[in-house]
């Protein structure tokens, strides 16, 4: 960014399920917090082609509540550290959380430039983008509320379009809104791309937080209301902001498109090829993907034999294909999908009968994430389980007890710090400890490497709920 442009404060947000990438996305553990594109994870691709590097500021998160320590470790291990991390009490669409986004933005500066930007999209483009937003903040620092059109490549159905109109004085390369419309039935999205005036919708804004925060009490007074009255009430809660649930719920479940773009006659539109996708369901990953001579994408451990145009992800194991085309194939330890290339959309249907049915597959993979490291499910049986526990460095987990089970601790990397009742021990790597049930303990890693051991729980009743949290470093009650 130039010295001529104000300060622009990008901001991520981390609200999605990603349900249409199931298995491998999960309620618990969304797209946005794997790597779907690469090394990185979403959410870290997406604040480092933002980052301080290229001249903006540190970015405002706001996310889910139960992805807060998932999302804050995935960002401090790429060196990004938020200005706020918000934590929304549940999901309110686009629009609240833009006002939350500006009113925050505003403490810094009133006339700060604030970028809203979906953690969970890939742009294979990143300097292509970056000269975008330096197009569009011309333009918003005029007022404009700005959006980023995606010059269409097909006549895609599943994505809202944007019509151009003139361009805007004083701002080259940005052009006033015409209009926005719905995502289009197949022969209108063959009319728009033959037409040349209408772009994709990417959900991507840059505004002026205070012409964002002006237009909202014009257009959705409400939306605004219940953002000032939930950051009012809002309370610290270690790195976190947490938002007032009770205000907060008083927020209508608008987007920022319905809510403020399509009512403004400030909305302004770059036009850019920047090779965006909003990685909405498998199909989209096939696109972007690297293939073989055959169409297919692989990732993974694969034999492909006589088979073409296939996505395949392998987690675990060997994927074999042989004579099959226009699939795609995933596999994680506890689920495999197989589904035709062209009804990815319909994997949603899959969650939902998960739902329906009560089942855990749709919340959490073997592995589960916690604010200490992660717990990876080895086996489960009537009476007892295995896990796989890894501490991080510097982190322990709650002193706790529990009523019904016993648990067995086995040592096999790092050195531990037991509580045990009164005791205190070191417990190193080939040594064990037994926790009788009923009996308050806790385990940390003072060390500076990962602590890893193996625990096995037994008793007749097994279940989370069974977890007395006596002291929380984490503020989980």
């Amino acid at each position: 960014m130039t010295d001529s442009i104000a300060t622009i404060i990008p901001v991520l947000l981390s609200g999605g399920s990603g349900s249409r990438l199931w298995p491998v996305s999960r309620e618990r553990f969304p797209k946005q917090l794997l790597n779907l594109c690469g090394d990185r994870t979403m959410i870290q691709e997406t604040a480092l082609r933002v980052g301080r590097d290229f001249g903006f500021a540190d970015p405002i998160v706001i996310c889910n509540q139960e992805h807060r320590f998932a999302i804050a470790e995935q960002l401090l291990e790429v060196g990004i550290r938020p200005t706020e991390l918000v934590l929304e009490p549940f999901g309110r669409n686009t629009a609240p959380a833009a006002a939350v986004a500006a009113r925050l933005a505003a403490r810094h500066d009133p006339q700060a430039l604030v970028l809203l930007l979906p953690a969970d999209h890939a742009i294979l483009v990143p300097d292509a983008f970056r000269a975008a937003v330096a197009t569009g903040a011309v333009a918003a620092q005029q007022g404009k509320l700005v959006t980023f059109g995606i010059q269409p490549t097909s006549p895609e159905t599943g994505y809202g379009y944007i019509e151009k109109g003139e361009p805007v004085s004083g701002a080259d390369g940005a052009f006033a809104v015409k209009q926005f419309a719905e995502k289009p039935k197949l022969d209108v999205a063959q009319a728009y791309l033959a037409g040349g005036r209408h772009l994709w919708n990417s959900g991507m804004f840059l505004f002026r937080a205070d012409r964002f925060v002006a237009e909202l009490e014009r257009f959705a007074p409400d939306a605004l209301t219940a953002a000032d009255a939930s950051i009012a009430a809002a309370r610290v809660d270690l790195d976190f902001l947490r938002l007032d649930p009770d205000a907060f719920a008083k927020a209508p479940n608008i987007s920022i498109d319905f809510a403020v773009m399509e009512k403004t006659d400030s909305a302004a539109i770059v036009p850019c090829d920047i090779g965006w996708t909003d990685v909405g369901a498998w199909s989209a990953l096939w696109d972007i993907a690297e293939k073989d001579g055959g169409g297919n994408a692989v990732l993974g451990d694969a034999i492909l034999v006589d088979a073409s145009n296939n996505l395949v992800r392998g987690e675990v194991g060997l994927t074999a294909l042989v004579g099959v085309k226009d699939l795609v194939v995933i596999t994680t330890d506890d689920a495999v999908l197989v589904a035709d290339r062209a009804r990815v959309q319909d994997v949603k249907a899959v969650v939902d009968r998960l739902k329906a049915e009560g089942r855990t597959e749709r919340l959490d993979h073997r592995r589960t994430y916690r604010p200490w490291g992660y717990s990876h499910l080895v086996h489960a049986a009537p009476g007892f389980q295995v896990l796989r526990l890894t501490i991080r460095p510097g982190h322990k987990i709650s002193l706790q007890k529990h009523d019904h089970r016993a648990e067995h601790w086995v040592v096999v990397q790092g050195e531990a710090q037991v509580t045990l009742g009164e005791e205190r021990r070191i417990v190193r790597v080939n040594e064990s400890v037994f926790i009788p049930a009923g009996i308050p303990h806790r385990l940390e890693n003072d060390g500076d490497t990962d602590l890893c051991l193996i625990e096995v729980q037994t008793g007749a009743i097994i279940s989370p709920d069974d977890i007395l949290r006596i002291e929380d470093h984490y503020g989980r009650a």
